[in-house]
């Protein structure tokens, strides 16, 4: 005898899109939308800052900086683009810029164009730039070195 579940699970919906841009729009500034969503079927040419996605629609450009939880590209994006969780890249999705991201997804004809440093790398990174980039080695006093004790000639 089979055993068959009486109540049906629900198949998750997509996440509702709270505000959108359309096609014909062409917005020049700076859009915050905190967690809500935000599509983008226009250009927006400046900076967005979202705690939630943003998704970039076929057609839509996104000219400037992004600042979000996650974002979406099936369109274009140029700039820098600081994405806390994940970056994804749909097969007509075109990113150019310099980019940090928690995880990265691009789908097969998707493209990244530019420098994409993973968030926990770029702090590393920033570390051993700035070690590199100068700066003094500390003296030997501030490392409890005797000077006199150490052999040079190796």
């Amino acid at each position: 005898m089979a055993v068959f579940r009486s109540a049906k699970t629900k198949p998750e919906s997509a996440p509702a899109i709270h505000s959108l841009l359309g096609k014909d729009v062409v917005f020049k500034g700076e859009v915050h939308t905190n967690s809500h969503s935000f599509r983008v079927e226009g250009v927006v040419e400046g900076t967005i800052h979202s705690t939630g996605e943003v998704s970039i629609a076929p057609g839509g450009l996104v000219k400037g900086n992004i600042f979000a939880k996650h974002l979406v590209v099936t369109g274009r994006a140029e700039g820098i683009m600081k994405i806390t969780d994940c970056l994804e890249i749909h097969g007509t999705g075109y990113v150019e810029g310099d980019v940090e991201v928690g995880s990265l997804v691009v789908d097969e004809g998707g493209t990244l164009q530019g420098v994409c440093v993973r968030k926990d790398q770029a702090a590393a990174t920033q570390e051993a730039s700035s070690v590199a980039k100068g700066g003094s080695l500390p003296s030997p006093k501030h490392l409890d070195i005797d000077p006199k004790k150490v052999d040079l000639k190796r």
